[in-house]
């Protein structure tokens, strides 16, 4: 059983930058590959970035690319995501997401944080 905590959400003006934690209380994180999703009002749940075992390994989604970056700390057992040059369409809950699958099968992701609200301003 992995228990996944988001945090670092909030407001922030266009152009700016957001660093999202998640924290897993998690034997062998190392073990688990992650990922993070957002869902806007209205719309379907994206997978924004994943990372593998081997934290070489990552993808992004087209919408995010050279913007933001996704990272782990395995002797934290944490997960981050750093987000620049943030747009409004960026605007969305963001999810945190563990899986003892492959990173990138986005189906497969088996345990789920509780979400962090973040909100791009004009």
């Amino acid at each position: 059983q992995v228990q996944l905590g988001e945090s670092g959400g909030g407001l922030v003006q266009a152009g700016g930058s957001l660093r999202l934690s998640c924290a897993a209380s998690a034997r062998a994180f190392s073990s688990y590959a992650m990922g993070w999703f957002r869902q806007a009002p209205g719309k379907e749940r994206e997978f924004v970035a994943g990372i593998g075992r081997n934290p070489s390994n990552t993808y992004y989604a087209d919408s995010v690319k050279g913007r933001f970056t996704i990272s782990r700390d395995n002797a934290k057992n944490t997960v981050y995501l750093q987000m620049n040059s943030l747009k409004r369409e960026d605007t969305a809950v963001y999810y945190c997401a563990a899986t003892s699958k492959f990173y990138l099968d986005r189906a497969r992701y088996e345990y789920w944080g509780q979400g962090t609200q973040v909100t791009v301003s004009s």
